[in-house]
């Protein structure tokens, strides 16, 4: 373990995760080495252009994404790349979804095994925002068409890539699935593997149909997922009609892509057990019958009810739209960024997590009357994520400070410790500024209250996650 001194104290929760890590993967996938485990490292670096990096053996985190507490997604993600970039190796630059997707779906895997469902459920989100933003570029298999870690590759490769691969695992069940990575591991170990490989692999492992339910085809849906661009939208139309033997749910779903083929799981909740049902979806339009015993409730029919397929929505638009705009702030493109923040905020105009990333970057700007517009607007909106509050009113507090207003910003600094929320170090910014007006020089602005700064202090990028921020200066 290698850490700068003052984050000594983290290297025993950062070993622990890292073990637990290791054991899980091996089960999984199969052992790095026959006999004995190899020896692992792990790394802080400064802030750059990667939050992570691995290589054999090799572990290096961004100081931006350690905490305090073990980052076990960034490492999960991290550790898998030993089996998938390391041992197995693409074949080509457009086969790499087999390592990057495959890897940034087994951080979900190992969120899943630490945290249960919900842990799962809150990675694939994650991968479904990210998918969105930059989905339509290409399709997985030409990834090489790509610039290699650019945000539209990791959109495209691995975060849409992960739930393609989780989509397999819905299709044919997860011990075929397991049986699958093993297997393909196994074989391509300390070779280079390509999407076709895998196909004729995954064709193998199809099981039987199951009674009521339509076959699987994995010809289209590798055709559909990871030979072409798209995601669907689901709408739905129905009617309920009475039976004698209880009720009878006639629908239809409507979604836009023409060539689209799947299985599509519907819950109907009732006012005794839920029903469902498995529809064949073909086309833009399936009609579908659902028969139940108990009354259907109103609002009560749900597609993919457990969210394992990946499709577009209003709310998961928006967030794309917001993650868009903060990968062009995060390379100083304001411009760019604030587009992207009024496109979500056209969607929702009440959202607050897009007024305050459009204020963030006004004031990056320094056009600090439309900042200002825009934090108040935040705190006019849906508060969600909930630390938008207290740091908006810090934000305000160093417009007012910067415009030679100390009163009023002093009282914006005071009101943003009442809230109390300390959401990447808000409590300590507010009380700095308490105690000394901010004047936008990074240089004096960094150094503790009544010292004499030596160096200026490295700003962090803003999280992909607005729940988790992990920033210097901002959340």
């Amino acid at each position: 373990m290698f850490t700068p001194p003052v984050q000594a104290s983290t290297a025993t929760a950062y070993g622990n995760s890292l073990a637990h890590i290791i054991l899980y993967y091996t089960d999984a996938f199969g052992p790095l080495q026959e006999n004995a485990p190899p020896p692992f490292t792990i790394a802080q670096m400064p802030d750059g252009s990667l939050p992570g990096y691995s290589a054999p053996g090799l572990l290096l985190i961004s100081a931006r994404q350690w905490t305090t507490k073990a980052n076990d997604r960034m490492i999960s993600q991290l550790a898998s790349q030993q089996w998938w970039g390391d041992r197995v190796l693409p074949a080509t630059s457009s086969d790499t979804w087999l390592t990057d997707g495959l890897s940034r779906y087994a951080e979900a895997m190992y969120a899943e095994q630490s945290d249960g469902s919900a842990g799962l459920h809150r990675a694939l989100e994650d991968f479904a925002v990210g998918a969105l933003m930059y989905e339509d570029t290409a399709p997985i298999s030409q990834a090489g068409r790509l610039q290699t870690f650019s945000n539209e590759y990791r959109s495209v490769v691995a975060d849409k890539g992960a739930l393609v691969f989780h989509m397999l695992r819905t299709e044919i069940g997860d011990d075929a699935f397991t049986a699958l990575l093993h297997e393909f591991y196994k074989k391509y170990e300390g070779k280079n593997a390509n999407i076709a490989d895998f196909e004729k692999m995954a064709y193998t492992k199809v099981p039987p149909p199951k009674k009521g339910e339509p076959p699987i085809n994995l010809v289209s849906f590798f055709s559909q997922w990871v030979n072409s661009t798209g995601i669907p939208e689901f709408k739905l139309e129905f009617i309920v009609y009475r039976t004698r033997k209880g009720f009878k749910v006639v629908g239809k779903i409507h979604q836009d892509l023409d060539t689209f083929r799947m299985p599509v799981e519907i819950r109907v909740d009732t006012e005794g057990n839920p029903e469902y049902k498995k529809i064949l979806v073909t086309g833009t339009t399936q009609a579908f019958e659902i028969d139940t015993f108990g009354r259907p409730k109103p609002y009560g029919i749900v597609i993919d009810p457990n969210n394992n397929m990946l499709k577009s929505s209003p709310r998961l638009r928006i967030r794309a739209f917001v993650a868009r705009g903060e990968g062009f702030a995060e390379n100083g493109q304001y411009y760019e960024a604030i587009q992207e923040y009024q496109h979500a905020l056209d969607l929702q105009s009440s959202n607050s997590l897009a007024h305050f990333r459009m204020g963030e970057a006004m004031f990056n700007q320094k056009n600090f009357q439309s900042a200002a517009n825009a934090f108040r607007a935040a705190l006019g909106g849906d508060l969600d994520p909930k630390w938008v509050d207290v740091w908006c009113h810090i934000y305000i507090g160093k417009i007012y400070d910067i415009l030679g207003q100390r009163e009023r910003a002093v009282n914006e600094y005071s009101l943003a410790q009442h809230l109390g929320d300390d959401t990447a170090g808000a409590q300590q910014e507010a009380g700095k500024y308490l105690q000394r007006p901010y004047t936008g020089d990074a240089v004096a602005d960094a150094a503790p209250a009544g010292a004499t700064p030596a160096a200026p202090a490295a700003n962090a990028p803003a999280a992909a996650d607005p729940d988790k921020p992990v920033l210097k200066k901002r959340p």
